[in-house]
């Protein structure tokens, strides 16, 4: 028998998938048509918009937001605490169509901005703003969300 575990308190919309072995937390948000992989893990106090895709392992700390249409790739980490162990959190702002690389990690309080690309294994430790590419780590401005869309398509065509 496959379990997860969905809080009485959460709210999730229409057409969600969760996979196998997954944890919704207390008073999260899920929008409509969302997709969470399994051994997925979202805290306490999130908003995830409609259409995202967050992959397996993923780990989404409470007071996290995440926009519409964004893709959070395979064991990524959100982070909530700036200086642990401390009682002050803050969470993270993935805002509208951002894509995050699997094994990124997100420091605590950071804006991803809109349409902007966290490659894989980045450890974004500052906002990154909108319609950019970040790599690295410290994650830093390697080029544009455009530039990134040119070379998506010219493998899609390969």
């Amino acid at each position: 028998m496959v379990t997860n575990f969905i809080s009485e308190k959460a709210k999730i919309g229409q057409n969600v998938q969760i996979w196998h072995f997954s944890y919704v937390g207390d008073d999260v948000e899920i929008g409509d048509n969302v997709k969470i992989g399994s051994l997925v893990h979202i805290d306490y106090n999130v908003k995830i918009g409609e259409n995202t895709k967050i992959e397996g392992q993923a780990y989404i700390s409470p007071l996290s937001r995440i926009g519409k249409n964004v893709f959070i790739g395979p064991a990524a980490v959100l982070t909530n605490d700036p200086y642990p162990m401390c009682d002050k959190m803050i969470g993270i702002t993935i805002e509208d169509n951002a894509i995050i690389g699997a094994r990124a990690v997100i420091k605590a309080g950071v804006t991803v901005g809109k349409n902007s690309v966290v490659a894989m294994g980045a450890v974004v430790t500052r906002d990154v703003p909108e319609n950019l590419v970040v790599i690295g780590s410290p994650a830093t401005i390697r080029y544009t969300r455009e530039e990134y869309d040119k070379k998506q398509r010219k493998w899609k065509e390969s």
